[in-house]
């Protein structure tokens, strides 16, 4: 685990220094604290240019596609800093494996909460059929 954090560490660095050389290419020389302004804002507007798009889609139909993207991407920060954490700390081994495992818990757990939920729609999607009462207005509330 630390010789992968090592390894980001270290292209975050090339990146870092390649970034740096944009002083040359300006009159005006930025510091560093503006070269992250302006790195992570541009980053941060071009991500939201792709996501918000396709968040805007996906709310018509599939809210919980939305809100397992936002859990999935907490749990990867979550379970990074709970390994450097304990890196640092010295009150566990920092390992890749524990982050694989992590998310592999949330990924299986998920799993089983969509089949669960599928079996329990679909159930009452037949009770509701055999009883003639059909989609209402608000059934979509219930589909995320």
């Amino acid at each position: 685990m630390a010789d992968f954090l090592y390894v980001i560490v270290k292209m975050i660095a090339v990146i870092h220094d390649m970034i740096m050389t944009w002083n040359d290419s300006f009159e005006t020389v930025f510091s560093d604290k503006e070269l992250h302004f302006l790195v992570i804002g541009i980053l941060g507007m071009g991500m939201l240019f792709v996501i918000y798009p396709l968040f805007k889609l996906l709310s018509e139909n599939h809210v919980l596609v939305i809100a397992w993207i936002y859990v999935f991407t907490v749990i990867i920060v979550i379970v990074f800093a709970i390994e450097i954490g304990q890196g640092i700390t010295g009150t566990g081994t920092m390992d890749f494996d524990d982050i694989v495992a992590g998310v592999a818990g949330f990924m299986a757990m998920f799993l089983v909460f969509v089949v669960v939920r599928a079996a329990v729609l679909g159930l009452f999607r037949l009770i509701r059929s055999m009883f003639g009462g059909g989609r209402r207005k608000n059934d979509d509330y219930y589909d995320y």
